[in-house]
């Protein structure tokens, strides 16, 4: 209830007397409440009167949640249940993930009601994570970094990038993890010029360029880290670039604490990185938020003047990206201290080589 209050205090700063939320993640947080509603309705209205109502099919399985409960069948008005509670006039806050065939059709049941984009209500607070969430979080850094690890060594001549990908998702359930928070990223050489490269057959060569950047999901919180080796021998120039988007991704930490907007963390990295001449090879924000999901909303960009608040997750990921040459990628998650930050992957993100 305490995350229901924050949320209800961001909607009165809002001026929202309602706000319909459909991210089952988001509901989950809000009341444990644990449903995959597939292309059913599932929706909770938050009230600033406090009066909160669950909209559920009788498919799910959900009991007691210590709120207002509207149940419906696949074949009842579920729309027309909503609108009853929701009334014909005044602004509604709407989820950004509510889809349209179920907004479109409570629009032309309520032509008073004046939707309007909420979520910012909710995502707000689950960018600033409470000691629970901080401690699955740093557990979820924990197996990373020793997947990570593993990972660098185990890669070996002619091994597909496929191949090493396949080792690091099944080592995460080794490790407890429920899975990986995205699809595991391996990039060989010239791979490694395009940041979301997907694992192909790609065999690693000496000489090559090892691009690895992975994520867990432990107890529904993820993680997210990159680091770059060499295989076999290291190339000077390449290694050189390793240190300049290293020393980036270092300088911008050592400047997060509460009150750093996030322009100016972003220009840190970015402005030493153009300085040296690479700056068009730079070519996305420093970093993203993180929680339940591995992109949550909030970033670290040129574009974002919102100052960092203790509790806040993100990555601080600063690269390089020479095309049909090479790349390189340093990524940690840092969280938001009272007076500083603490960077939770601790795997040492110096070049060194391996295999």
């Amino acid at each position: 209830m305490n995350r229901i209050d924050r949320v209800i205090e961001k909607m009165k700063a809002a001026g929202l007397e309602q706000l319909v939320v459909s991210d089952p993640k988001s509901i989950w947080y809000l009341t444990g409440v644990d449903v995959e509603p597939f292309e059913r309705l599932f929706a909770l209205r938050l009230s600033a009167e406090r009066k909160h109502t669950f909209f559920l099919n009788k498919l799910y399985n959900v009991s007691n949640t210590g709120l207002e409960e509207v149940w419906f069948s696949d074949t009842d008005d579920y729309i027309g249940l909503m609108a009853e509670k929701i009334g014909n006039s005044g602004r509604v806050g709407i989820d950004k993930e509510w889809k349209a065939g179920f907004l479109i059709p409570l629009m032309e049941r309520l032509p008073g009601m004046q939707p309007v984009l909420g979520s910012d209500c909710v995502d707000d607070c689950r960018a600033v994570k409470d000691e629970a969430e901080i401690a699955l979080m740093k557990k979820a850094s924990e197996i990373n970094d020793a997947v990570n690890t593993q990972a660098s060594e185990y890669v070996r001549e002619g091994m597909t990038e496929k191949e090493v990908a396949a080792f690091i998702d099944r080592t995460f359930l080794e490790y407890g993890a429920s899975g990986n928070s995205f699809t595991s990223i391996v990039s060989f050489g010239a791979n490694a010029a395009d940041p979301h490269h997907e694992p192909d057959d790609t065999r690693v060569k000496e000489g090559d360029c090892v691009l690895i950047d992975m994520g867990c999901v432990y107890q529904r919180y993820c993680s997210d880290m990159t680091r770059t080796f060499y295989f076999r021998k290291a190339d000077p120039e390449q290694t050189k670039i390793h240190d300049l988007v290293r020393e980036a991704n270092e300088r911008a930490e050592s400047i997060i604490k509460p009150g750093v907007r996030f322009c100016d963390i972003d220009a840190v990295a970015r402005d030493l990185i153009t300085e040296a001449g690479y700056g068009e090879y730079f070519n996305h924000r420093l970093g993203h938020f993180i929680g339940q999901t591995d992109h949550e909303k909030g970033d670290v960009s040129s574009a974002n003047h919102r100052v960092a608040e203790p509790g806040m997750i993100f990555s601080i990921e600063p690269g390089i990206y020479l095309p049909g040459q090479h790349g390189v990628r340093v990524e940690d998650l840092v969280l938001v201290t009272e007076d500083g930050c603490e960077v939770l992957n601790k795997a040492d993100k110096h070049w060194r080589i391996i295999g």
